[in-house]
């Protein structure tokens, strides 16, 4: 069974390698180190999609069901 630290680790290197991809399929001169940076946050720190719901701060009696 993988540990959180070696799923991260699987999840990090999956974005940098797509990152990484995307950038050659682009034809890309030089590495966008920034382009690398967000596919990490992203990947650490995902948001939902935006028509999963409403945020407990967006209910209120009408639509509180």
């Amino acid at each position: 069974m993988e540990t959180a630290r070696e799923t991260h680790r699987t999840a990090i290197a999956t974005a940098l390698s797509a990152e990484l991809q995307r950038q050659a399929e682009a034809g890309a001169q030089r590495v966008d180190v920034e382009a690398l940076a967000e596919a990490v946050l992203r990947v650490l720190d995902p948001h939902p999609p935006l028509a999963e719901g409403q945020r407990p701060e967006e209910l209120n009696s009408s639509n509180d069901g």
